[in-house]
């Protein structure tokens, strides 16, 4: 169906706190699933869940589109390492792709890839995805209703 989407994106390492990672997914109903989950400091799983409506859904898959994510491939990308990997997966108009790589420090770690171009195209979906997912997640529960 023309009117597929899913996008999920998974950050994470095992290290001496246990499997730290980041994990947020979009589905094509509308619900945003959000995990954040650090033992530093005996910090526990934080998990949120929320439907999006449609204009958020657009939006995000003009995001997609415009990054032309979907014409890159992984393959030269740096792979995952003890420091950590990163997932991507998308689904979106007939077409379906999964990137993993390893976690990207700076824009210096991509400028010295094998792939800069394509690699750099990953990193600044990636920042603006996350960038909307906390957006969404604070304005949904932090966001205090003015008093009538």
């Amino acid at each position: 169906m023309a009117d597929d989407f899913y996008l999920r994106y998974y950050v994470g390492h095992k290290g001496k706190f246990g499997h730290e990672f980041l994990e947020f997914e979009f589905r094509p109903n509308g619900l945003l699933r959000y995990a954040n989950n650090s033992h530093y400091k005996n910090e526990v799983m934080i998990r949120k869940e929320v439907y999006v409506n449609q204009c958020i859904l657009t939006e995000l898959k003009r995001i997609i589109e415009d990054s032309e994510i979907m014409k890159e491939d992984d393959n030269v990308w740096p792979h995952p390492d003890k420091v950590g990997k990163q997932e991507l997966e998308i689904v979106l108009n007939n077409e379906h792709i999964s990137f993993t790589t390893s976690k990207i420090g700076s824009l210096l770690n991509v400028a010295e890839s094998k792939d800069p171009e394509g690699l750099k195209i990953f990193y600044f979906l990636v920042q603006d995805l996350k960038c909307l997912v906390f957006s969404l997640i604070s304005l949904h529960f932090k966001i205090k209703p003015v008093p009538v």
